[in-house]
């Protein structure tokens, strides 16, 4: 590790921590040149997801942006940020497990309904009715018919 202070190629380490997230780690260094200390994070690096859309293009792995639908299919009913977050979490943690490098942008949506199918009713008809372009009233009450047969079981 080069120091940050004086650009020396060694150091020695102090302490070392997990994070609070468990997928850093801290560690305190000291320099063994100028004897100053600093902190350095380590955490995997993990490969990048490509997202194939439906026309073909690619694009990178946007967390925001599936964070954002769930949040607007969730407005206004009576679901924390921590469960949005579980949401996009378990998105993210299915689609690295896939061990895919790209995934089409189907599968996503696909993922998000079914994980919000399980946390809200309103919350995945809300995602459903966006993600799967409901042509008209007929696609919407179809999809409505499905889902009060399945909750009634």
């Amino acid at each position: 590790m080069i120091c940050p202070y004086c650009s020396a190629d060694f150091s020695r380490v102090l302490d070392k921590r997990d994070g609070s997230d468990g997928k850093t780690t801290r560690r305190r260094r000291e320099c063994q040149k100028c004897k100053r200390r600093y902190t350095t994070f380590e955490r995997v690096e993990t490969p990048d997801l490509l997202i194939v859309k439906k026309d073909g293009q690619r694009e990178l792995f946007d967390r925001g942006k599936i964070r954002r639908g769930v949040i607007r299919s969730c407005e206004k009913r009576p679901i924390s940020a921590e469960d949005i977050e579980k949401v996009v979490d378990g998105v993210e943690a299915d689609l690295r497990k896939s061990g895919e490098s790209e995934i089409s942008s189907k599968n996503v949506g696909e993922l998000v309904t079914k994980k919000l199918k399980k946390l809200d009713k309103i919350a995945y008809i809300r995602f459903a009715s966006v993600y799967r372009q409901f042509a008209d009233i007929g696609d919407f009450e179809k999809e409505l018919a499905n889902l009060s047969k399945k909750f009634k079981k």
